[in-house]
């Protein structure tokens, strides 16, 4: 079992310096109650404390026998920390190298206290900026942990600095993504009005654009019928010649007019009119073929009068046959035009409203990187990030690979807005789609900054941009606050 509960602390890096940041008041706060607890236990042999953190201190007070912290083993008190190691958790020998699993603390006064490996204590290396792992004097460690709290504290001021200068850079930009929105929404509006008027535009050109079909097919019928050829273009002639108001039909008074009787060039009765075009009422260009047509080209009793025969050859067409095909052509192109007008504002309409039902922060800080790319060149490599659009590594070849799409938030719970997912990329060799995880870091400019490839086909981008300065202040306090 364990007795008690570790408190955490940084571990010591090569230099003798740690992870995480700690303010230099409560690291001299803090040192100033280790100093007080040490000279209030002078009657503790230093030997035997050594190694040991303040959390930790009660359970090493002088007595007969110490019990190992994670309760496995009692042994007698002279065994602590007399380099041979006794207890399974290495607790009898946190100031020697004697256990492989045991754990040193470097006191650091003016620092960061932190853990280092046992196995380093006595190495020859010095590990702790103050020496104190060194202790057998066989290696002589200078005392860096003022240097290192000053350039520790300078260098936390430097970035508070610029968070201070990022978050008002983020203010600027929080009003900026006001403005836009509302530009984005107006813009909208104005497209959904403008498409509503195409689509009444559209119907009525489709009405004007049958009426021209039928108009056509009206005129020019027997152009479409089994006749067609030289001759249905001769008759579609005739039938102009004879469709003296050009309306499109031939009535009983226009046939009169161009028709006489093929024997003695008299006039034709209304009888006689109406049994040549097969029955009464207007006769259109189809009919006109069918019936009096036909009579015209056999030459039965009746005859197109001199001034109207003309050439028989093929036909110079009149106003009505030329009338109605040019109509049926303009209905089709002004048709055209207008359904490529309203498929255009519906891909912008679609457009404006992806963009406005993205997620762009909780103050829509992030909404000015819409639209916006940044690159990155590492070695033969440009990367290029595209926020809430795509990602892609391009070759000094010019080779463009993928390597993923837009696709959600990807931050923890308490700061979703700290990181980007992109998946769905180009496939690897003989492995899965490529995805890229990009980070959001708190900077006075936006630049893509850092791009590595941790494992295959798994790309890690890091953004600098002032909307990420208030995640970026509060993750720091929090590391801070974890330390203590």
């Amino acid at each position: 079992m364990v007795l008690f509960k570790e408190v955490l602390l940084p571990k010591c890096n090569e230099s003798g310096g740690s992870s995480g940041y700690l303010p230099l008041a409560l690291i001299m706060q803090y040192h100033i109650v280790v100093a007080v607890a040490i000279c209030s236990a002078v009657f503790v042999d230093s030997r035997k404390i050594r190694g040991i953190s303040l959390a930790y201190r009660k359970f090493y007070k002088e007595k007969k026998t110490f019990l190992c912290l994670d309760g496995s083993k009692i042994i007698p008190f002279d065994q602590v920390n007399d380099d041979y190691c006794d207890c399974l958790d290495g607790s009898d020998e946190p100031g020697t190298a004697a256990c492989l699993n045991g754990r040193f603390y470097c006191t650091n006064l003016g620092f960061r206290p932190c853990y280092i490996q046992s196995s380093r204590v006595n190495d020859g290396i010095c590990d702790c900026c103050d020496g104190s792992d060194e202790h057998d004097k066989r290696t002589r460690c200078p005392n860096t942990c003022r240097n290192l709290g000053q350039q520790e504290r300078a260098a936390l001021e430097a970035e508070m600095r610029a968070v201070d200068d990022g978050m008002h850079l983020k203010r600027q930009l929080i009003k900026e993504g006001v403005s836009m929105w509302q530009e984005k929404q107006n813009q909208l509006k104005d497209l959904q009005r403008i498409l509503s008027g195409l689509q009444t535009k559209l119907e009525a050109h489709r009405k004007r654009k049958l009426e021209a079909d039928a108009h056509q097919a009206k005129v020019m019928g027997v152009l479409k019928s089994p006749g067609d050829g030289a001759g249905g273009k001769t008759a579609a002639r005739i039938f102009g010649q004879l469709d003296i108001n050009k309306d499109g039909s031939l009535t009983v008074d226009e046939v009169q007019a161009g028709v006489v009787n093929l024997q003695d060039d008299r006039s034709l009765t209304e009888e006689e009119v109406t049994a040549l075009l097969g029955g009464p009422g207007p006769a259109d260009l189809f009919r006109f073929q069918q019936t009096l047509w036909r009579s015209l080209q056999a030459a039965k009793k009746v005859k197109i009068k001199a001034d109207l025969r003309g050439d028989l050859g093929p036909p110079n067409e009149g106003p009505a046959t030329r009338a109605a095909p040019s109509a049926a052509r303009q209905g089709e192109a002004n048709l055209k035009e207008m359904e490529e007008a309203l498929e255009t504002t519906r891909a912008e309409i679609g457009n404006l409203e992806k963009v406005l039902s993205t997620d762009y922060g909780s103050s829509r800080e992030f909404l000015y990187l819409q639209g916006q790319c940044f690159q990155l060149v590492v070695y033969e490599y440009t990367y290029s990030l595209c926020p809430f659009s795509h990602v892609t590594q391009k070759s000094s070849t010019g080779a463009e690979v993928s390597l993923g799409k837009w696709r959600y938030w990807a931050g923890p719970q308490e700061h979703p807005y700290s990181r980007m997912e992109f998946e769905d990329g180009a496939p690897c060799w003989q492995g899965p789609p490529r995805t890229t995880l990009v980070t959001l870091t708190c900077g006075t400019e936006t630049a893509l900054k850092r791009v590595r490839e941790p494992t295959k086909c798994q790309y890690i981008m890091e953004l600098w941009t002032p909307s990420a300065c208030e995640q970026q202040r509060e993750a720091r306090r929090r590391g801070v606050h974890s330390e203590l």
